[in-house]
């Protein structure tokens, strides 16, 4: 028994990761991935049941796991994200959540034949989405800032909101059903729910108290943390079941709320998303492997089907439009909002604890909610992720153009391969504090930003969305470090550079480390003054078609000796920086930009 869990955990968690990497080298949703792995291992080829091999295990880590991946969700939230589209969001996942319970009872009732309390139930649970399938999604799609944080705060919170409606639902039918319940029986459970957000505060502004006074060193906040949130869960499913998840979101709004003026906090933000990952696609694989053969048989059901068909054509349309009348949003964001509404781990979790509470109490049909649940699931996800980016290209809410590159620091040389970026359509946007050293490239018609790219209210005011890769190039080079190191997670470690204030042959080549190097832009003699020396005296950035397929030629025989290579924009529009790490390596059809003497300066200029 022991050797069966340890595989099981072992394969799980490494095929999870499996999943998420092959998700992003193909770009196709992690979570449909992660369902088709587990999917493999579990019920298809019988390989794994997570179920059978943890044992009394298996309901205690998918639920713990959901407490971190909610809380790292929720402490993300920033209420700068909504300006603007406030009324929005507040009527989304209140009456637009409230119109989806009703709605889809009255689905589960007519199209997939529950019983009006088991439909009840269901409605309720249904309305979540979740961070885990929601963060993802967006991740790849790369909506416009309004429409991505109307998706990513419903799902967040909403999420715990579904589970508390159907034990809500469910608590109404105990009460309706047993005449030895009174009305008291409700104020306990509405009780209930006001004890665990309020031990959700309480432990969130104890955290941010102890940070703030130092009572815990830096290297145990993440551990600290974690063991809060899992306490909190704790404690809160103690007072009543279901009721750990408010009480986690609770946690982590408050501290999503300080972190803003106890930097510290702040600083375990990656750890704990990193855990998060990781836990997202490890749970989702423990849920579809520990599905039964039966269960899938029940999918295919005329029944099961149309309820699936119905909720995403008609319930979830009509209860973002309704909900949504009068408020900021234009019909585009509706029509996308409307569409995707992928359900996830918590919807799966919750639905196999109520089918088994309702089995217990003769409902018959509490057999099919797990078949209904994962239906529900694999659906939408599958259709909501491949659909979501196309969708919000075709109505203008996510960009069309090529990757873009935000550069950070306006001077001669940046402002230069700017407007070259521009004359490539490629996004550009310079990033610096001075207006008057921006002013160039606003004559130039290049996008800029006034302030300064650290800043909380340049993250927020700067839409991100365009750009893939991030240069910082000023003439400071702590300040250049310090945004590629900022910016990493973000962008991702090999679209972050910056450059050099002084000549690298100040420091040996080989001292050099390797990740240092990655970062470094172009080579050893490119260093900010050089480069604005040139780019101000007899040198311009110039384009080359390179239609041969040896590469050494390239650079014999086509670029000048003196010329310094600066990208290639390959034929599927990604741009490759050169580093002192990576040299430019060309294909046929590729275009690459250097540096160069103008035309018609001799070379010993």
């Amino acid at each position: 028994m022991e050797e069966a869990a340890l595989i099981s955990i072992v394969a799980i968690l490494a095929l999870g990761i499996f999943s998420q990497w092959l998700a992003w080298k193909i770009q196709w949703p992690s979570i449909f991935i992660m369902s088709i792995a587990g999917l493999l291992i579990g019920p298809i080829f019988g390989w794994v049941n997570p179920e059978v091999a943890l044992d009394e295990l298996y309901s205690p880590l998918i639920s713990l796991a959901v407490a971190i991946i909610l809380f790292e969700g929720s402490s993300n939230l920033d209420f700068r994200e909504i300006k603007g589209i406030s009324k929005s969001v507040f009527r989304v996942v209140t009456l637009g959540a409230f119109l989806a319970w009703v709605l889809g009872s009255i689905t589960a009732h007519f199209i997939a034949g529950l019983t009006w309390e088991v439909s009840f139930i269901i409605g309720g649970l249904f309305v979540v989405t979740g961070p885990t399938v929601i963060i993802p999604l967006l991740r790849n799609a790369k909506l416009k800032a309004r429409t991505a944080a109307v998706l990513k705060w419903e799902g967040i919170i909403v999420d715990p909101a579904g589970p508390l409606l159907a034990l809500f639902a469910y608590e109404v039918i105990k009460v309706l059903t047993n005449e030895h319940l009174s009305m008291n029986y409700l104020l306990n459970f509405f009780g209930g729910a006001a004890l665990a957000a309020l031990l959700g505060l309480a432990m969130g502004l104890l955290i941010s108290v102890m940070a703030n006074k130092g009572q815990f060193p830096e290297y145990l906040k993440s551990p600290v943390i974690l063991a809060f949130v899992l306490l909190c869960f704790t404690m809160a499913e103690i007072i009543m079941h279901e009721t750990g998840m408010l009480a986690v979101t609770v946690m982590g709004l408050v501290l999503g709320r300080t972190k803003r003026y106890v930097s510290s906090i702040g600083n375990v933000g990656h750890f704990v998303e990193n855990v998060s990952v990781m836990l997202t696609s490890t749970v989702f694989i423990l849920l579809t492997a520990s599905l039964g053969r039966e269960t899938l048989s029940q999918i295919f059901t005329l029944p099961i089907i149309g309820f699936v068909l119905v909720m995403l054509f008609v319930v979830r349309p009509l209860s973002i439009w309704i909900s949504t009348v009068g408020t900021e949003l234009v019909w585009r964001e509706k029509l996308l909002l409307g569409w995707i509404a992928p359900r996830g781990i918590v919807a799966l979790t919750v639905a196999g604890y109520f089918a088994a509470t309702l089995a217990e109490d003769g409902y018959e049909e509490a057999t099919l909610l797990t078949a209904l649940t994962f239906a529900l699931v694999f659906i939408t996800v599958t259709a909501h992720g491949f659909t979501l980016g196309p969708l919000a290209k075709k109505l203008n809410l996510a960009s069309n153009e090529p990757p873009g590159v935000l550069i950070v620091g306006a001077s001669s040389f940046s402002i230069a391969l700017a407007i070259q970026l521009k004359v490539m359509k490629i996004p550009v946007l310079i990033v610096d504090p001075s207006q008057g050293r921006l002013r160039p490239a606003i004559e130039a018609g290049i996008d800029t930003f006034t302030g300064q790219m650290l800043s909380e209210r340049s993250r927020f005011s700067i839409d991100l969305a365009p750009y893939d890769t991030i240069l910082s190039m000023t003439g400071d080079a702590s300040y250049n470090a310090l945004i590629t190191q900022s910016f990493a997670p973000e962008f991702g470690f090999n679209n972050t550079f910056s450059l050099t204030a002084v000549s690298n042959h100040t420091m040996s080549k080989s001292a050099l480390p390797i990740s240092l190097k990655a970062h470094l832009l172009f080579g050893e003699e490119a260093t900010f003054p050089e480069l604005n020396r040139k780019i101000n005296t007899n040198y311009e950035i110039g384009l080359y078609e390179w239609e041969g397929t040896e590469t050494d030629l390239a650079f014999k025989e086509v670029i000048p000796e003196t010329a310094t290579a600066l990208f290639v924009k390959k034929k599927n529009d990604t741009l490759v920086f050169a580093t002192l790490q990576k040299k430019i390596s060309l294909d046929a059809g590729d275009r690459l930009v250097v540096l160069k003497l103008r035309s018609g300066v001799p070379a010993n200029v």
